[in-house]
């Protein structure tokens, strides 16, 4: 397959291309490598691609519509996984504008690009943070997800929407996957795993929200790209049993379907901390917070449809994960 990757220079991203490279496909990256955070971290991830004879990289920011026409128009891709946008469930009360620009226009432009190119099937990246106010455990993707708690949550819930619409309009078959935490080798440096790392090291406090009390369903990188290319390789279909008289919100009468992606099983952060210690061999000092706004206190995926329909199984046990992510973050740094 020829298949377009949006966010190509990012965690997930460059590690989904390094994998449908592996396998035979043609990737054509794009990135805007914008400095939301260290850009030579971004580099470095394209570095292990850029060289790949089937790699097309492609500069290019997802709001620039003509830039975009010219993207799809000229590569033909046969499918498209949408993984760019403005990341940060805090950073969205800073700068809530940057959501709008990549997470709606943006994603608008990946839509008409898929719409007028004859795209087989999308796969985009929505998030669990669209759960927001929910407390019911574990949070399903036939759930009731109208009450965001930040601006990200509220655009990624905004992306389903369009997603659907265009499914419905133009039987373009869209997947999207509400991302549970995802961590490993290669991560961002704005999640708490790496910002831990960093200031452990380095001796200084790390700060710990709700005092310790979350528990996060963390995914490993590599069960998330496992999970990811099932998807892109299954476009969705349109659910014969849907009803209008009683909707189920994660598919419909159209080629679209929701899933979440996540590890099914939640983590306390005190927990994930103490592995972090122990594979770091030096203990953390905490500075413990309150909860933050537009945080939630709790993430846990019920991912039973992408089980069942798509044989996924999350396999990675966290002491593995942390430890895996130690190793590279220590090589990677020269320590």
């Amino acid at each position: 397959m020829k298949v377009l990757i949006t966010g190509a220079a990012g965690f997930i991203g460059s590690a989904l291309s390094l994998k449908l490279l592996a396998r035979g496909d043609t990737v054509i990256g794009v990135d805007n490598l914008n400095d939301y955070y260290d850009v030579e971290l971004k580099k470095a991830r394209l570095a292990r691609t850029q060289d790949h004879p089937n790699f097309v990289d492609l500069r290019l920011d997802l709001a620039d519509r003509e830039g975009m026409e010219r993207a799809f128009a000229e590569h033909k891709p046969n499918r498209v996984v949408n993984l760019a946008a403005q990341a940060g469930v805090r950073y969205s009360l800073i700068n809530p504008h940057a959501y709008v620009e990549s997470n709606l226009m943006g994603f608008m432009n990946i839509l008409e690009g898929c719409r007028h190119n004859d795209v087989e099937h999308l796969v985009y990246a929505s998030s669990s943070s669209v759960y927001g106010a929910n407390t019911t455990m574990p949070f399903s993707v036939h759930d009731n997800v109208d009450h965001p708690l930040s601006m990200y949550a509220a655009t990624k819930k905004s992306n389903e929407l369009m997603a659907h619409t265009y499914s419905h309009l133009y039987r373009l078959p869209t997947t999207g996957l509400r991302f549970f935490t995802v961590y490993g080798p290669w991560g961002r440096p704005d999640m708490a795993l790496f910002l831990f790392t960093k200031n452990i090291l380095a001796g200084k406090p790390i700060d710990v929200f709700n005092y310790g009390k979350h528990r996060r369903d963390f995914t490993y990188v590599d069960d998330i790209v496992d999970g990811v290319i099932k998807v892109l390789d299954n476009p969705s279909a349109p659910n014969p049993e849907w009803s209008g008289a009683k909707p189920d919100s994660a598919t419909s009468n159209a080629p679209f379907q929701i899933y979440n992606i996540g590890n099914n099983e939640p983590v306390e952060l005190m927990r994930y901390i103490e592995v972090l210690q122990d594979c770091l061999g030096k203990k953390a000092e905490l500075n413990l917070l309150p909860l933050q706004p537009g945080d939630v206190p709790d993430t846990y995926a019920d991912v039973t449809d992408l089980v069942k329909n798509l044989d996924y199984k999350p396999n990675t046990r966290v002491e593995d994960g942390i430890a895996n992510f130690v190793a590279w973050y220590k090589e990677y740094h020269g320590l």
